[in-house]
């Protein structure tokens, strides 16, 4: 078999795959849109759950959810810039800067279920925390972290040596360089992985179940200390409750609420990386 045929024979499986792939995911939606849609109305966004969930809305859940993101995003945020600057402007040595990249590749790729089980041990057991919305946006903030660190030096490291040259040709000190030539653009790097993270971070169920949310019985947090409930928890708990319609019903209602919030995420991430690609 000639090379010219095999191009085209693995060109085409690529092909078929990729329609594979999209087909799934546009039936998926397609099948969560149809069902949802039965259960979205303003009551469903703005009145508490009843009955364990099978009854009234989810406002409580979104509240949980959005503070659980927005915190997390908070604590990442910097502490990604920071290590991303580190590594772009400060850790030259190549070994060093192959095992900062296996150590990120590697936290990256972790299954979310053990940061959960980490932070149940940590923070529940060790430290006795208990139930705590804050230590669920502690989890998710170090599980995304590697995304807004990897996305940010990327931007960070494509920055052409000559930038920096030029700046210190014309008098700038290292602080100077990284606050005038660096930053500017290596900030849109960091904010499309923050929005890419925060995607990731409002649909995972694992790693806030153990130590942030409880079923049912929460409205809104009184303390540091006290739990929430969440998107993802509580189609967890519908799920249980499949024999009984409303409950059903309320269960593709939030998950078409929750792929809403996904997607707008996602789609933001796109457009900043556009809007900073052209700025930049």
């Amino acid at each position: 078999m000639n090379r010219k045929l095999l191009n085209a024979l693995f060109t085409a499986l690529l092909w078929l795959a990729t329609a594979i792939c999209c087909a799934v995911l546009c039936f998926l939606i397609a099948i969560i849109v149809s069902e949802g849609a039965k259960a979205i109305s303003v009551d469903f966004l703005l009145t508490p759950a009843k009955n364990f969930g099978s009854e009234g809305g989810i406002v409580y859940q979104l509240f949980g959810s959005f503070l659980l993101i927005i915190f997390a995003g908070l604590m990442s945020f910097p502490v990604a810039l920071g290590v991303a600057l580190y590594k772009s402007e400060y850790l030259e040595n190549p070994r060093l800067q192959q095992l900062s990249n296996l150590v990120l590749y590697g936290l990256n790729a972790v299954p979310s279920v053990i940061f959960g089980i980490f932070g149940l041990i940590f923070f529940v057991n060790i430290l006795e925390t208990g139930l705590s919305w804050l230590v669920g946006a502690v989890i998710l903030a170090i599980m995304i972290l590697p995304t807004i660190i990897l996305s940010c030096y990327q931007v960070m490291n494509s920055i052409p040596n000559s930038y920096r040259e030029a700046a210190r040709a014309l008098g700038f000190d290292p602080w100077q360089v990284i606050t005038k030539v660096v930053l500017p653009q290596g900030v849109g790097g960091a904010i499309t992985g923050l929005l890419i993270g925060l995607a990731r971070a409002v649909g995972e169920t694992a790693p806030i179940m153990f130590v942030a949310t409880a079923f049912s019985g929460v409205a809104l947090p009184g303390s540091l200390n006290s739990p929430v409930s969440a998107l993802p928890t509580h189609i967890l708990a519908l799920s249980k409750q499949a024999t009984r319609e409303q409950a059903l019903i309320n269960a593709w209602g939030t998950s078409l609420v929750l792929l809403g919030i996904v997607l707008v995420l996602s789609f933001a991430a796109l457009a900043s990386r556009e809007f900073f690609k052209i700025r930049v």
